[in-house]
């Protein structure tokens, strides 16, 4: 059916930049909420950031200024750039798509760890 495939994550000192993607493939709207959620060991996922098809991106306050959500519509593709990274922000980070009624995927998630 849909597919996420996400990307980029890794290990990285504190400070340092990454840039997570997402594919989407598959058979889905085209008008549709697309974000990027995180779950830290021991805690319940949370939202980082969403948008819907040609709008604006909603962040979570412990990324706002840090973080940027993109989205290129005609790849199926969003990107999260991801600087000043914290020690915190450790965690496994999960593509979502949404759309239409009960249509719900996930992706595999990618790992992000910030160490020194």
């Amino acid at each position: 059916q849909v597919q996420l495939v996400e990307s980029g994550g890794g290990l990285v000192q504190p400070g340092g930049s990454l840039r997570l993607s997402c594919a989407a493939s598959g058979t889905f709207s085209r008008l549709n909420d697309m974000g990027w959620y995180r779950q830290a060991p021991g805690k319940q996922r949370e939202l980082v950031a969403q948008s819907f098809t040609f709008s604006t991106t909603t962040y979570a306050d412990f990324v706002k200024g840090r973080f940027t959500m993109s989205r290129d519509n005609a790849k199926n593709t969003i990107y999260l750039q991801m600087n000043s990274l914290k020690p915190e922000d450790t965690a496994v980070y999960y593509c979502r798509l949404s759309w239409g009624i009960d249509n719900i995927v996930w992706g595999q998630g990618t790992q992000v760890t910030v160490s020194s």
